[in-house]
């Protein structure tokens, strides 16, 4: 598990150099232009990334000093005082809160980083630092995704992280996929991905979940760059940022079918 937390913390290092790249050479209009999440501009992107840093740092120290989750008015404190930001001070400060949290967990030693346990305080139990690490990995890598696309509308995920969302993706599907989208359908697929190359099932019937193996006789089959996999699962799959070689072969459902059954945070 170590060797996974050192792999989640090194994506969150390159991502957060990547994203501070691109943020400190935006002026005011940049900050203000839609992003691609489609209720927030990008400083409000940046906000929510910045208070998060915020919000896991504390649960991160309550953890490491014995000291529990934070007051329960805590949350709602960081993100009154965020939302009264300026857009450029919401960018200035997401650099700094950002780059706080990921010293932190660059910071664990090795023996902390396999039996330290961290209580998220929305979980039945706390977890260790790879599952806490990786549950922001994949809020940060989708976020910044929102903030690279307002610039770029062939952006994609940040290389470093798609290996290890793509191991918990799992985790979360149940929670983001809503198979009431297709009616009274039922649905299984074959998911091959390119880079990195893997093979599995995506059941789509009373819930969404994903298995180990593609099914025998799939109803269709889904090709594609395990980055838009990722994007498709998250909701940020428009036809417009979703490459050729995305493919969906099979007579019973299509393309914008799964985009129903996965609209995104």
């Amino acid at each position: 598990m170590t060797d996974r937390a050192d792999q989640i913390i090194d994506a969150l290092r390159s991502g957060h150099d990547q994203v501070t790249a691109v943020v400190r050479g935006l002026a005011a209009d940049g900050l203000s232009r839609p992003s691609g999440a489609s209720q927030w501009d990008v400083s409000q992107v940046l906000s929510h990334l910045g208070s998060g840093a915020e919000i896991t740092l504390a649960t991160m120290e309550g953890a490491l000093n014995g000291t529990g989750v934070p007051a329960a008015d805590f949350n709602t404190s960081v993100w009154a005082r965020w939302d009264a930001l300026s857009p450029t001070e919401r960018a200035e400060d997401f650099i700094t809160a950002n780059e706080k949290l990921t010293i932190c967990y660059e910071g664990l030693d090795a023996p902390t980083r396999d039996e330290l346990r961290i209580d998220l305080g929305f979980l039945p139990a706390p977890v260790d630092v790879a599952t806490a690490a990786g549950l922001r990995l994949s809020e940060f890598t989708h976020h910044t995704w929102d903030v690279e696309v307002a610039f770029d509308p062939e952006a994609v995920l940040a290389p470093a992280a798609i290996e290890p969302l793509l191991d918990q993706v799992g985790m979360i599907i149940g929670f983001l996929g809503r198979p009431g989208a297709l009616g009274d359908r039922h649905a299984t697929l074959a998911v091959r991905t390119t880079a990195p190359g893997r093979s599995f099932g995506l059941s789509l019937g009373d819930t969404v979940t994903l298995t180990s193996e593609e099914p025998d006789q799939p109803d269709a089959v889904l090709n594609a760059p395990a980055e838009w996999w990722l994007r498709l699962v998250t909701g940020r799959h428009a036809a417009a940022h979703t490459p050729a070689t995305v493919t969906l072969t099979g007579a019973t459902i299509t393309l914008d079918d799964l985009r129903h059954v996965f609209p995104g945070f």
